[in-house]
């Protein structure tokens, strides 16, 4: 590497601590409403499916900007976008935390995604045009170790906060932190190279109402069992006009021939079609985990917010100690074995827990699972994500960015509106009383649904178990090193 490429990627850390430090943050946000379900209802007279909402409609209005955010940091810098999403998703938070209902802070939670979503493509973007990229694994390592490690923290210091604070607090926390990293992104992340585009405004549209009605049509099935939900259109009509308009979406792409929304070119590249795959599987996957576990710890198990959170405690110790090394392993190793590896211990973990999730299971049998879904986490996130990005044009890292993280947060709302609708069916068969114990805050379970809820809880979990084998088969397809083109050095500049 020369000496230029050395000093390129060594003034590139800084930067990227600034920008990891929001999207830890906004990681955080993606889960941390999991262990508060039973505060909300409680606290807001809402039912689980209404709080699952707060979460869903979070991870939808973060999703669908995200292919045209990729394209913003593209046009006007990714240092720019990137403060002005921080921004927004700072002030979103105070405004969550000051809500009074269920409905005022859903809409809320949609601000903070908007937020959210400017923010994201620009890691991903600053990574692949300021590292060479044969370092990029160990960047992405750390982009990798904070998105793991985020999404079990989240459940862990929500629980903190909630008995120690209030509910509340699992927003207002974002204030401070959102000030410190804002200067710190002010003030070290470099301006780079902008790209004149034009925006696909069709595209959005098409694909922020596809998207919704997929989510909405899923997640909400149960509530109406099936039937009608607007006049005499029932759920399941909603669901396929959704993935209609999506299907129409995919076609206004590739008829586009001006600037389409999402290149179709990008998924010439072999690695990087297979890696959102991937991703999008992880995505659903750790979305979907922590609402059942956390519902049972608390209804079941009687524990508090903070006593359920530290139930993923040794996998977020795990996974942030282990993701370093992993890393470092992704720059030097086929990414096919590395993220393999990864693919085949989460599901186990996931079954494994399956298992054990019983009213009278020992809590360490249940830490166990948990821990090696701990030492699974980072052998995903940093192989997937620089096996996704090594290859893509400097011109189109905004669009890959944008297009991965896209895949990645789809993945997440599927997870959190399948796994809401399967909680709900699987209650409705083996649990019919525990709904009117647990809606609104009620009351506690009585012991003799434990075993019903348990076992609703527990096979709930077959659905990311089995979404992580599909991404097995994606990164066992991975092109090997061998066959993959050399790369050229990123462009690193200035406006």
């Amino acid at each position: 590497m020369s000496i230029g490429a050395r000093a390129s990627s060594l003034s590139a850390w800084p930067a990227l601590w600034a920008l990891v430090l929001g999207f830890f943050m906004i990681l955080v946000d993606a889960t941390i409403v999991q262990v508060a379900t039973p505060a909300l209802m409680r606290e807001l007279g809402a039912d689980v499916n209404a709080v699952v909402w707060v979460t869903s409609a979070y991870l939808l209005a973060y999703a669908v900007p995200l292919l045209i955010t990729g394209r913003l940091g593209d046009r006007f810098g990714p240092k720019h976008v990137y403060l002005a999403g921080l921004a927004v998703f700072t002030l979103a938070s105070l405004w969550c935390g000051l809500t009074g209902t269920v409905t005022q802070l859903v809409v809320a939670r949609v601000f903070q995604g908007l937020g959210a979503a400017l923010m994201t493509p620009q890691t991903m973007a600053v990574i692949t045009r300021t590292f060479p990229a044969d370092q990029r694994g160990r960047a992405m390592s750390l982009w990798g170790a904070v998105a793991g490690v985020a999404t079990l923290v989240g459940p862990i210091l929500g629980g903190v906060l909630i008995d120690a604070l209030g509910w509340e607090w699992i927003f207002f926390i974002n204030v401070p932190v959102g000030v410190v990293g804002f200067v710190l992104a002010l003030r070290l992340v470099p301006a780079l190279p902008t790209h004149v585009h034009r925006f696909d405004l069709l595209g959005v549209l098409l694909s922020a109402v596809g998207m919704f009605l997929l989510v909405f049509g899923i997640q909400e099935g149960q509530t109406f069992e099936w039937g009608p939900i607007v006049g005499p259109v029932p759920v399941w009509a909603l669901i396929v006009i959704g993935v209609v308009v999506l299907a129409l979406f995919v076609l206004w792409q590739a008829r586009n021939q001006a600037e389409p929304l999402v290149p179709l070119t990008l998924f010439r590249e072999r690695n990087f079609t297979l890696a959102t795959v991937a991703i999008a599987t992880v995505g659903l996957s750790v979305t979907a985990l922590g609402f059942p576990l956390m519902l049972y710890a608390q209804n079941v198990r009687g524990l508090g917010p903070t006593g359920a959170a530290l139930l993923l405690a040794p996998s977020a110790v795990l996974s942030g100690v282990l993701a370093p090394y992993v890393g470092r392993l992704a720059d030097r190793a086929d990414p096919r074995w590395i993220a393999g590896t990864g693919m085949v211990l989460m599901p186990v973990s996931l079954l494994w827990l399956a298992a054990v999730l019983r009213p009278d299971t020992s809590v360490w049998w249940l830490l166990l699972p948990i821990a090696l879904n701990g030492v699974a986490n980072p052998f995903l996130w940093a192989p997937i994500g620089s096996t996704a990005t090594r290859h893509l044009p400097m011109a189109q890292a905004g669009a890959g960015s944008g297009v991965y993280n896209t895949t990645r947060q789809v993945g997440a709302v599927l997870g959190s509106s399948g796994i809401a609708a399967i909680m709900q069916m699987r209650l409705t068969a083996l649990a019919p009383g525990a709904a009117g114990h647990t809606d609104a805050g009620a009351g506690p379970l009585p012991p003799q649904l434990h075993a019903g809820y348990s076992a609703a809880m527990a096979q709930s979990l077959l659905l990311p178990a089995a979404a992580l084998l599909i991404g097995l088969v994606a990164v066992l397809c991975f092109a090997p090193p061998s066959r993959l083109r050399t790369p050229s050095p990123p462009a690193v500049g200035g406006d």
